[in-house]
């Protein structure tokens, strides 16, 4: 049977055709990056794309050849920013390294990539020696912001042409957290980027433009910068980058560069919220912030539509490129009373077009997209992991559904929103307790920094919450105020047994909670209505 083709151009969708673009069309919009010694730098797109040639050339000069792996350990700068271009472009495999990970864990996503060369910060050598006796594979170093770097480059001119292939052909490996077992290393297509791309800039996502100045509060490391790396020069936007996501700082390139656009987690946010109220300082020209890693507790949400701040809620995973759902306005936004918007907002975003989502019971049963029933979320579509680095087995089910390890419910309006990790629920007689809201609800008490809900062995109930809390500064936030606040929030049978008062609460490498490590903390921790029973 004869195959019948379309009549249209075909051109293979390869990364490196986003900042030829932007090299055309937009070079003259501005990089800007706030340097770790203080200093402000000054490039632009046609600056990083020459750059990159450059780069390519010189990794072509040490041997790296098609499909080798170049690491970085780096923060937000320029020279990152053209690593990845640079590394891509002659064929590489860009990796990079969360340097917040655990010896233990930098030994062996290194070894496990069979990095070839590493581009790293000043601020990280101490890492690098003591790491290189255990990295096997590593051939050359080279430090990104002491000067090397840009002598590297500058041997070279920028005479070259891009490696090309087919859109299938890798060009990244991000590697997870670990949260159990060894990390995972998610090795990302052409394909895969360019559609993510392409969505990630519409008006229901991102909302990127050639007006747009974005500066990411995400490090470069962590899921791609959520892929606003790959956005801006699709559209031309001026970037801020800046290694320092200190409060002031921010504020400050907010004002001076005139920032739109921004993105972080909430611990981020919680920080930035805090600095403002107490100092009065401002956001600038900033109107939309996109905010993921975790749920966003509703006093964020609530603080910036009072600063007259747009919130986008997304979620997302190192498996998903990441972008999974991000929050916008849907057809109706306008007809929502102000109670209902924030609703909308606290839920972590609509699906957009390359995604699929559903929930499941226990059995793998698809439970109905009513708001009401929660079960395990599972996703499927364009660029979301089919199977991990060098693992031969499927991540996935037979008919492409990978299980996120998230709890959640679908809403009748397209949104989603999640409930807890399928680990951090706390089952409470038979039902669950969303340890998030819980969270969520608490942060909302003036005088509370940040808080965790885990959940403590109990006699009669299997479970019971512990709430943690961190004060905030010259905060004297009392147990009665934080009760008082839940009661008005959460279900009377959720409230905690017992809370408890920390001066910080420990955090993943990606800068989320981490539960693990709680529980493993407060794992000899007794309840006093546990102990009440026992007494008995």
């Amino acid at each position: 049977m004869m195959s019948i083709l379309g009549a249209m151009q075909h051109h293979q969708l390869r990364v490196m055709r986003l900042v030829d673009h932007a090299e055309r069309e937009h070079g003259g919009r501005e990089i800007v990056t706030a340097w770790a010694d203080g200093t402000i730098g000054r490039t632009n797109w046609r600056g990083v794309a020459q750059d990159a040639r450059r780069m390519a050339k010189a990794l072509t000069r040490l041997g790296i050849k098609r499909g080798d792996r170049v690491a970085t350990l780096a923060m937000n700068h320029v020279h990152h920013l053209t690593s990845w271009y640079g590394t891509i472009g002659m064929g590489g495999i860009l990796h990079t390294i969360n340097p917040r990970l655990f010896p233990d864990q930098l030994a062996y996503i290194a070894n496990h990539a069979e990095d070839r060369v590493l581009l790293y910060d000043k601020a990280f050598a101490p890492v690098v020696e003591k790491m290189k006796p255990q990295w096997n594979t590593i051939e050359h170093y080279i430090c990104m912001d002491d000067g090397e770097f840009r002598a590297w480059i500058d041997r070279e001119d920028d005479d070259f042409a891009w490696v090309e292939g087919d859109e299938r052909e890798p060009l990244g490996l991000c590697y997870t957290s670990g949260t159990t077992g060894n990390p995972k290393g998610v090795l990302y297509e052409h394909r895969s980027t360019m559609l993510h791309t392409l969505v990630e800039v519409g008006p229901d996502v991102f909302e990127l433009s050639a007006r747009s100045t974005c500066l990411p509060i995400v490090p470069m490391f962590h899921a791609n910068a959520w892929g606003v790396p790959w956005a801006a020069p699709m559209v031309g936007a001026k970037l801020v980058l800046s290694a320092d996501y200190r409060p002031q700082q921010m504020c400050d390139l907010f004002r001076e560069e005139g920032v739109t656009h921004s993105a972080g987690v909430p611990t981020v946010w919680l920080g930035m919220i805090d600095h403002i109220e107490r100092t009065g300082d401002q956001l600038g020209s900033l109107k939309s912030v996109t905010i993921g890693g975790s749920a966003a507790p509703r006093a964020m949400v609530e603080w910036f539509r009072r600063k007259g701040v747009k919130i986008g809620h997304a979620w997302g995973m190192t498996e998903m490129s990441p972008i999974g759902t991000c929050g916008n306005p849907p057809a109706n936004w306008d007809d929502m009373t102000d109670e209902e918007q924030v609703d909308f907002t606290c839920r972590q975003g609509r699906i957009p077009f390359g995604v699929e989502l559903r929930i499941v019971d226990d059995e793998g049963k698809e439970l109905p997209r009513d708001g009401v029933a929660t079960g395990s979320l599972q996703t499927r579509g364009h660029w979301i992991v089919e199977r991990y680095f060098k693992e031969d087995q499927s991540a996935t089910d037979a008919d492409c559904w990978f299980d996120t390890g998230d709890v959640a419910a679908l809403h009748p309006d397209g949104t989603m929103q999640i409930t807890d990790r399928a680990k951090d629920v706390i089952k409470s007689g038979g039902e669950w307790i969303s340890s998030i809201d819980l969270e969520n609800a608490a942060v909302g008490v003036p005088g509370v920094a940040e808080a965790a809900a885990i959940g403590i062995a109990h006699p009669k109930w299997d479970e019971r919450p512990l709430l943690l809390v961190v004060r905030s500064a010259g905060s004297d936030v009392h147990e009665e105020a934080i009760r008082e606040h839940l009661a008005k929030h959460v279900a009377r049978w959720w409230m905690p047994d017992a809370i408890e008062f920390v001066e910080e609460l420990p955090h993943t490498a990606t800068g989320k909670l981490s539960k693990k490590t709680l529980r493993e903390q407060w794992k000899h921790y007794v309840l006093p209505t546990a102990e009440a029973m026992v007494g008995r």
